[in-house]
């Protein structure tokens, strides 16, 4: 659906909602009740027009702009063929990380090796998987849901263990900015749900300070990582030894 079809959509909603015709909307517009059909039938109407009949409705265009993109169905997870195909190619899976946080194409390209052609390719291919909408200039919007994530498991996730996992684990991780810790308990089984449950909020909030990052430029923000893993455990060597 086109951006000026989603908004149309969504005035056709507020009619609805309000209890209003076209022939109430004609009125108000001092149009003739088949132009109005006509208007928000067609697809081509003028950003005045539906200014003043969002204003008609009692609101602001930027107002029906925000519920419209709100309304737009957005991309939870990938099948697994189509994480299979990015983490296939090593430049295309750079433009999704890339694209998922927000650099811009300009930005992709002037970091890493790719071309801008090659860029642009990746890109249509992301707006093929409905990852992102190709707008026009290159510009980028993303099309995903914010709980969006790689399939449990999955091929990418697989790939980031396999290639990621050792070397972010081999760092000796002595920076000021930089912890890692490995600690070990015994717990209860309320204890392990508390311990999950916190875990749960921490992934929470790191969610919310990427968001929360976003507007600032690319050159203030940096990648983190961070791992959150629990489960029953004990050493090989202490398990080998029970009776």
């Amino acid at each position: 659906m086109t951006e000026t079809a989603q908004l149309i959509s969504t005035l056709k909603k507020k009619l609805k909602s309000q209890g209003m015709t076209y022939r109430d909307l004609a009125h108000a517009l001092q149009l003739s009740e088949p132009s109005v059909k006509r208007i928000l039938s067609s697809g081509r109407i003028t950003l005045d027009r539906l200014a003043e009949i969002s204003r008609v409705l009692g609101y602001t265009l930027a107002e029906i702009t925000k519920e419209a993109v709100a309304g737009q169905p957005r991309l939870q997870k990938l099948t697994a063929q189509q994480e299979r195909e990015v983490v296939s190619d090593t430049k295309l899976l750079i433009v999704t990380v890339c694209s998922l946080n927000h650099w811009t194409m300009e930005e992709i390209i002037a970091c890493y090796k790719i071309t801008k052609a090659e860029c642009i390719k990746h890109l249509l291919r992301l707006d093929t998987l409905r990852i992102i909408d190709l707008l026009p200039n290159n510009r980028i919007r993303l099309n995903v849901a914010r709980d969006f994530d790689w399939l449990p498991a999955g091929p990418i996730q697989h790939y980031f263990q396999g290639s990621g996992m050792q070397a972010f684990l081999g760092h000796p991780f002595n920076q000021a900015n930089e912890s890692m810790a490995f600690v070990h308990g015994m717990f209860t089984e309320q204890a392990r749900v508390q311990i999950q449950n916190d875990l749960l909020r921490l992934r929470q909030k790191f969610a919310e300070l990427h968001e929360h990052s976003l507007s600032a430029p690319l050159e203030q923000r940096s990648g983190v990582g961070l791992l959150l893993a629990t489960r029953q455990w004990e050493p090989d060597d202490f398990r080998k030894l029970r009776r």
